[in-house]
């Protein structure tokens, strides 16, 4: 139901705010799509702004405006989330990761320094969820441990 006076054609959200209501498992749907792509890019070894734009295009399946916007966020801030990725993974060189965790790991970390309407916890835990669907048995720890302590370091952290 819109507010008084409000048509559905006036009503405007960021690809970042869902209206009052909205499906909230979209979301999950357009992380899902954004490793898709990103994860698609690394292995075709493509831009991945290209690739987006070639996905927007065909649109099958669609690619929503969340899930744009992570995927050109991500790209934004690629060496940035990187760098810390690389700082906070003990042991583990960022081109030695799984491809699947490390891309799981760059909509993560954006999502908790870049997307201030997404609840530290919403952004750890969806990011756990992929890792767990997609990739190794090791995976859903490894991932929620390095989001856990950027998370905690958030406030000391410069983006």
């Amino acid at each position: 139901m819109l507010a008084s006076g409000a048509s559905a054609n006036s009503v405007r959200t960021s690809p970042f705010r869902l209206p009052f209501g909205s499906n909230v498992p979209a979301r999950s749907k357009a992380r899902k799509r954004a490793l898709d792509i990103l994860f698609e890019a690394e292995l075709r070894d493509t831009p991945v702004l290209d690739l987006l734009a070639e996905r927007i295009a065909l649109a099958s399946p669609p690619v929503s405006a969340y899930a744009a916007g992570l995927v050109r966020g991500v790209t934004e801030h690629a060496a940035r989330i990187d760098k810390l990725i690389s700082e906070f993974a003990e042991g583990w060189a960022l081109d030695r990761m799984p491809a699947v965790d490390r891309n799981v790991l760059r909509i993560g970390v954006y999502e908790l320094l870049w997307a201030p309407d997404v609840p530290d916890g919403v952004a750890i835990s969806e990011a756990v969820l992929l890792a767990r669907d997609l990739s190794t048995d090791a995976s859903p720890g490894f991932v929620n441990g390095l989001l856990a302590r950027i998370a905690e370091l958030k406030p000391s952290l410069q983006v």
